[in-house]
């Protein structure tokens, strides 16, 4: 049973993957379909002023401090191997990783290609159209390997 630090760690992970994940599945399920249905240049505008919107303090600190306690929860339940839970808190955290990686690797690429279309460009409609289609097929892997994240440590949480 995980108990002491590592419960108090866990319990902080699993809410920081709930709430990455929340915003995440938001863009996935109504923001970019939304985004969508504007006329070309204004969405491309629109997800413009969101990136430059979203590293905020308060979410980078979600983001990337869920990042660092999944770091340690997987050095707590590797050095822990065998007792309940310990699977639970590598494969949890492991996942919430997943989504970062997709973050930084998939999604911040893009985004500062994004912000360089002047949307006024002949270009722009289409360069808009193929960001928002393959940006949202890659916000669909983070977000179901950060809301299942949530759900592993929250599962490493009541394991016996």
């Amino acid at each position: 049973m995980i108990t002491g630090i590592t419960r108090t760690v866990t319990l902080v992970a699993a809410v920081g993957a709930g709430v990455t994940g929340g915003v995440y599945f938001a863009f996935s399920t109504f923001v970019m379909t939304g985004l969508r249905r504007l006329p070309e240049r204004q969405g491309l505008t629109a997800m413009q002023a969101i990136n430059r919107a979203a590293p905020s303090p308060l979410f980078m600190s979600a983001l990337f401090g869920t990042a660092a306690l999944s770091v340690g929860l997987i050095v707590a339940g590797i050095r822990r191997w065998g007792d309940a839970g310990a699977t639970q808190l590598v494969v949890g955290s492991s996942l919430y990783l997943v989504s970062v990686v997709m973050t930084i690797a998939f999604h911040v690429p893009r985004n500062e290609a994004l912000d360089k279309v002047d949307p006024s460009s002949a270009t722009a409609a289409r360069r808009w159209l193929d960001y928002a289609s393959v940006w949202t097929a890659g916000n669909h892997v983070r977000t179901v390997s950060a809301i299942a994240g949530a759900v592993v440590l929250t599962l490493a949480l009541s394991a016996e």
